[in-house]
């Protein structure tokens, strides 16, 4: 991509939110984008690794976002912000901070990635199942079951994980997090459209070498065979009064046959069945966007019907409601092996070095 040109992110940013003046913290006078939902993030481990930089930013009001094409600054402001949602595989630095955003009235859930690869090694620098486990129910009793999803994400196969080795993980995380969550979230793992994927399973794994690698990818057979063994856990479960639904996250491949819905992770019926006192929020997931009350207060009505709101800035087959990211690429210290957010650990490294909680941004 050429970096003079429009990204999709910054078109779905300029048609999609307001925009506002802020003060920066060197007093300068600057336009930024005032978000609903803040997605925090994709790109990397904000509550594991960036918990204080992301209050130390919300009591500023704002944050700097870098377009990781063309490293064009773009500015946060938090002003209008609603629902953050949170993506860890360890949310236990932010637990005794979240109640700064009960204070703000700013609602918010979690998409927690629970996966079980310590053998291989893929996960790194992560706790162990143990204390994930632990801290997801710790979690998960502080907030609400509903606002805490569980993904494990992406399957992954190597030539000792089998997809009934898979299932049978999964089954013995799942039976302990019974009643902490009522969804489960998987994605299989893309090797072929990731060099950097590829290198990292090659280089920091025992599993793969440059002729084996794109077996990590599961084939028809064993996708199907993942599919209908988590379909009978999920009925298990259902059996012992766990109803817990299953969702793919951006796949294309349609399992409505085995009850497994596609997935969306910025997910406006889940936040309007949960946050749903919050009108002016309903509001706007109606209409994308916040409603201007009249001379007695009073919000207009709320339409019946839905506008399309989905993120244009997400790949096609996402069935994610817009938000603005404010992650960045190459910053997660997890150095998951699988990851197509980070090119290196020694990239992560460098970045890291340029890391303060006082910065504007994640890395100056």
């Amino acid at each position: 991509m050429e970096t003079d040109k429009i990204t999709r992110e910054e078109i779905h940013v300029k048609f999609r939110v307001a925009k506002e003046k802020i003060t920066t913290d060197s007093g300068k006078q600057i336009e930024a984008t005032a978000p609903v939902i803040i997605s925090a993030s994709r790109s990397t481990d904000i509550p594991a690794f960036y918990t204080k930089w992301f209050f130390n930013r919300l009591a500023k009001g704002y944050c700097v976002w870098y377009n990781p094409f063309n490293r064009k600054p773009m500015y946060v402001s938090f002003r209008h912000c609603k629902v953050v949602v949170f993506w860890t595989k360890n949310p236990e630095p932010i637990l005794p901070y979240l109640y700064k955003l009960d204070e703000r009235g700013i609602h918010y859930y979690f998409q927690v990635t629970l996966n079980d690869y310590v053998r291989e090694g893929f996960e790194p620098n992560v706790p162990s199942v143990e204390k994930r486990i632990e801290t997801f129910c710790k979690l998960s009793e502080q907030i609400g079951h509903e606002r805490v999803i569980w993904r494990f994400d992406p399957l992954v196969i190597t030539p000792d994980i089998t997809p009934r080795i898979l299932l049978n993980r999964i089954w013995k995380i799942g039976n302990r997090l019974k009643g902490y969550t009522d969804k489960l979230v998987f994605s299989f793992v893309d090797v072929k459209a990731y060099r950097k994927v590829q290198n990292n399973l090659i280089k920091e794994t025992h599993c793969f070498t440059k002729e084996n690698v794109e077996t990590a990818e599961l084939n028809e057979a064993q996708r199907l065979e993942i599919v209908e063994g988590l379909a009978k856990l999920r009925d298990v479960w259902k059996a012992e009064g766990w109803n817990l639904t299953l969702a793919t996250c951006a796949e294309e491949i349609d399992l409505e046959d085995y009850g497994i819905e596609h997935n969306r992770c910025i997910d406006g019926e889940l936040m309007e069945r949960v946050f749903g006192e919050d009108k002016e929020l309903v509001y706007y997931l109606h209409t994308g966007k916040l409603p201007e009350p009249d001379l007695f207060g009073e919000i207009p009505p709320i339409p019946i019907e839905r506008k399309n709101l989905k993120d244009k800035g997400q790949r096609k087959i996402c069935g994610c409601m817009v938000s603005k990211d404010i992650g960045m690429y190459d910053t997660c210290l997890h150095f998951c092996v699988y990851c197509y957010a980070n090119t290196s650990r020694e990239c992560v490294l460098r970045n890291k070095a340029r890391h303060s909680d006082n910065n504007e941004s994640l890395i100056k």
